[in-house]
């Protein structure tokens, strides 16, 4: 690694440190709720076979789907007894800076499984593999057209394929049919297509005490049973959606520019916070626990993603079913994310000849990840999915595939998402305005722009 790459990562790793002191990550919002509530968490570290040829793999998948994945390497092990491997699991803001510091010190593990969106940021140092000869179209056994176009392109960084996917995790809508029928509205609606639809749609749902919706005039704001909505799990992937709705995006097309603080940000920053202090169908970002409240019935309507699956079939009793992302723009779109296997540059040999078995045997078996509630990223393994069991995979699988929107490929994307998540939760939470939250996030994600570019 030359000189200026290695300065220029440790800056990164200075930055993103700092930076994660003031903010939750995202990633580990994703997953961190669900060890506490699933019968089986996963362990920080799982030593799996015997074999002579030791894979180390790093991942944050503190959640069921860390379980998930365990059980599948365990098969592989079984299968492959000249391999063992061991698992080590931590939450994805300290994975981010472990990680980083490993390659600075020459001693990354074997085999990664990040984020697509951490692609650019890590090829750019030099430190991942180029996984070329394993697409088809460099003469590899994973088929280039097994894959939505906008998956495949996920992982190129530079025209350079970097990463393996596993699946597509992304946005949508669980509904509570119960709390639906309380409220006196159809749960077998159609799913509103404008801002104004989704507004009395949760002002409908919304119920006080006294039985009284929000749209009533007698409705008592202070004394709410039941919410038609919840803005608190993961701001960044609810604005983010709608933003892309509203044809905006977070940074300008060369990269240069936050654009975070434009008009159709701030709109549709300000539709969220409108329905907590001006709709009153959401409580405040903070304080508030959106998966325990849909569990115990006071949630109508909550977005989250994929990951939620086990915990709505195994944690809870509601009478449940999945919408599509909510749309309050012009245009559909949802956040998606891709859980991808990377491989460090620097690894030759029978480690990566038993890595590359490993990706292979785990990316042909993606019909059994889809247990972990997420949805494989093969379009083979994505129809071969049984509607009876994972109608949630399905159902928003293909909204990823037709309309999923990725986060921008950028070095410093570590660095913009910790610099725009506590803003949005101030807006959220009543500290700051939309427009003022916005333009603090601008200010902060312009001076990280301005280092790397």
């Amino acid at each position: 690694m030359s000189k200026r790459p290695l300065f220029a990562f440790l800056v990164t790793i200075l930055s993103i440190f700092v930076l994660s002191m003031s903010v939750v990550s995202i990633q580990a919002q994703e997953e961190e709720a669900e060890p506490e509530v699933l019968p089986s968490p996963t362990p920080a570290i799982a030593e799996l076979g015997t074999g002579g040829t030791h894979i180390s793999f790093w991942n944050g998948l503190t959640g069921s789907d860390g379980v998930t994945l365990n059980e599948m390497l365990a098969q592989f092990v079984e299968e492959n007894p000249d391999i063992s491997v061991t698992t080590e699991i931590v939450d994805w803001n300290t994975l981010y800076t472990k990680l980083q510091a490993a390659f600075v010190a020459g001693q990354p593990p074997e085999l990664i499984l990040l984020h697509a969106s951490e692609i650019a940021q890590f090829a750019s140092y030099g430190v991942l593999k180029d996984l070329s000869s394993w697409y088809s179209d460099g003469g590899g056994w994973f088929p280039v057209d097994d894959l939505s176009a906008t998956t495949y392109d996920g992982m190129i960084y530079e025209g350079v394929p970097y990463g393996i996917p596993l699946d597509n995790h992304g946005r949508g809508l669980w509904i509570n049919t119960d709390a639906f029928e309380r409220a006196g509205v159809d749960p077998d609606m159609e799913p509103p297509t404008t801002y104004e639809g989704w507004v009395e749609l949760f002002q409908q749902l919304t119920l006080d005490v006294n039985g009284n919706n929000a749209a009533s005039p007698d409705f008592d704001p202070e004394n709410v049973a039941q919410w038609g909505f919840a803005v608190g799990e993961w701001p960044f992937v609810n604005w983010y959606s709608v933003l892309h709705q509203h044809g905006g995006s977070m940074l300008s097309e060369d990269g240069t520019t936050a654009t975070v603080n434009s008009p159709e940000s701030i709109l549709a920053l300000q539709q969220f916070v409108d329905l907590v202090y001006t709709y009153n169908v959401s409580p405040p970002a903070a304080g508030f626990d959106t998966w325990a409240g849909f569990a115990a019935g006071n949630v109508a309507v909550l977005p989250t993603g994929t990951w939620f699956r086990n915990f709505a079939v195994l944690q809870t009793d509601i009478n449940w079913k999945a919408w599509p992302q909510l749309q309050f723009g012009d245009q559909k779109a949802t956040w998606f994310g891709i859980h991808t296997f990377m491989v460090p540059a620097t690894l030759e040999g029978e480690k990566l000849e038993a890595v590359e078995r490993l990706i292979q045997w785990v990316s042909e078996h993606q019909v059994d990840w889809a247990s972990s509630g997420q949805v494989p990223a093969r379009l083979s393994a994505q129809a071969q999915l049984d509607p009876e069991t994972y109608p949630t995979n399905i159902l928003l699988g293909q909204t990823f595939t037709e309309y999923g929107v990725l986060e921008p490929k950028h070095v410093a994307m570590l660095e913009l998402r910790a610099a725009i998540e506590p803003e949005l939760g101030a807006a959220l939470n009543g500290q700051k305005s939309a427009e003022e939250a916005l333009n603090d996030a601008a200010e902060r994600m312009q001076q990280a722009l301005d280092r790397v570019n």
